[in-house]
C-alpha cells in the first residue's frame, strides 16, 4: 500500500538533494510500508526492529551516493544480543533486511537498563561491513569498520571519517507510530528515514568562482550539521511532510536544490529455484536428516520469511536432474 494522497506525503524513496552554495550534497530517505512490511514477517521486539529499520534506511542513504549495477549491503557481525544485522538494496531500489538476535540475551540487556538504539547494549563488540557485489565481471568492493559509536549513525560517521576521510554528517530514525486517518483509531506502522550530509571534494563539480572561501566553507558546514541534528525523530518519520519540505525547513537560507527521486520496493530475492540449486548440490543422505515431522523438507527464507517444502517426489526429481 502507498501511503500517497489523503494527506499523505511521496514515500519509500531515496531524495538527492545539494547545497550549492556551500558545496554540501546529501540524501533523504522515507520508508513507509515497505519497511513495516519487512519489519512484520518477523516477530522482533521493538528495540531489534528499530535497529533493522534504521539499517535499512542507512543502506539506501549509502547506495543513493554510488553509482552500481547490482547490490549494496550492508552487515554486522557482533558477540551482543543482536549477532546479525543485514539489509541490502538493489540498483534498481529492491530493499530486505533481517535480524539474528538471542531472545535471552536480549531480556538480560533490557534488565541492565535501556537499550534503545543502543550498539553497545543491542550489538556489543564487532565489525560493520560495506559491500558492493556487481557480479562475477566486476571487482567487489567491500569496506570494514569496527562498531565504534553509541548508534548506528555513529559507527558509519566512524567508517567516513578514518577510512574514506570525507566529512559526512547522519541523522536516521526508526519507530512505530500512529498514522493519520481521521478517525479515533488511528492505525500504527512502522517507518524509517534519514538524512545524510557530505563535504564536496574540489572535483565535485561545482565551478571555482562559486566555490565558497575555506572559512566561508566551514562556517556553512557546521552550520548545516547543527541543521540536519536539529531535525526531530517525528520530522524525519512524518507521514504528512514531504521530504522536499523537510529540505527546505531545515536548509532554505542557504538554498537547497532537489534531484529526481528514487524509489525503494520491498522485494526479496529468493525463489523456488534458487532454492532448488543449492539443494541440488546436497547429497541426498543429508536432504533426507533435513525432513521435517510431516516427511518434508522445508527451506525458509531468512529475509522473507517465505518457506519452500519439497516431499521426496521433489527431492527426487532434483536428484535426477543433477544426474
Amino acid at each position: 500500500m502507498r501511503l500517497e494522497g489523503a494527506g499523505f506525503a511521496a514515500d519509500n524513496l531515496v531524495l538527492p538533494f545539494q547545497i550549492e552554495a556551500l558545496g554540501l550534497r546529501g540524501r533523504a530517505v522515507r520508508l513507509g510500508a515497505e519497511v513495516d512490511a519487512i519489519l512484520n514477517r518477523h516477530d522482533y521486539p521493538a528495540p531489534v526492529a528499530r535497529m533493522l529499520g534504521e539499517a535499512l534506511a542507512l543502506t539506501a542513504l549509502l547506495a543513493a551516493a554510488l553509482k552500481y549495477d547490482g547490490i549494496f549491503t550492508l552487515q554486522i557481525q557482533s558477540d551482543g544480543p543482536i549477532s546479525l544485522l543485514v539489509a541490502d538494496v538493489t540498483s534498481d531500489g529492491h530493499m530486505r533486511g533481517y535480524a539474528q538476535f538471542d531472545q535471552g540475551r536480549f531480556e538480560a540487556a533490557v534488565k541492565q537498563g535501556a537499550v534503545e538504539r543502543s550498539v553497545p547494549r543491542l550489538l556489543g563488540a564487532g565489525h560493520l561491513a560495506f559491500t558492493v557485489d556487481q557480479g562475477s565481471v566486476m571487482e567487489r568492493y567491500q569496506g570494514i569498520v569496527e562498531l565504534t559509536g553509541a548508534t548506528l549513525a555513529d559507527c558509519v560517521h566512524t567508517y567516513f571519517r578514518d577510512s574514506e576521510q570525507i566529512e559526512t554528517c547522519l541523522k536516521t530514525a526508526c519507530d512505530r507510530i500512529d498514522l493519520p486517518s481521521g478517525g479515533p483509531d488511528a492505525p500504527q506502522g512502522w517507518r524509517a528515514g534519514g538524512l545524510m550530509l557530505q563535504r564536496i571534494p574540489d572535483e565535485g563539480g561545482i565551478a571555482q568562482t562559486d566555490m565558497p572561501t575555506e572559512e566561508e566553507a566551514e562556517d556553512g558546514w557546521r552550520r548545516a550539521v547543527i541543521l540536519t541534528g536539529s531535525a526531530a525523530d517525528a520530522e524525519v518519520l512524518d507521514p504528512t511532510l514531504p521530504a522536499e519540505n523537510l529540505l527546505y525547513r531545515l536548509y532554505h537560507e542557504d538554498g537547497v536544490r532537489v534531484f529526481e527521486r528514487r524509489e525503494l520496493i520491498d522485494r526479496c530475492r529468493c525463489s523456488r529455484e534458487r532454492v532448488d540449486s543449492v539443494l541440488r548440490g546436497q547429497p541426498r543422505a543429508e536432504l533426507d536428516d533435513m525432513k521435517e515431522p510431516d516427511g518434508r523438507v522445508v527451506v525458509t527464507c531468512q529475509f522473507c520469511n517465505r518457506s519452500y517444502g519439497y516431499d521426496d517426489s521433489d527431492l527426487d526429481a532434483l536428484q535426477s536432474a543433477e544426474d
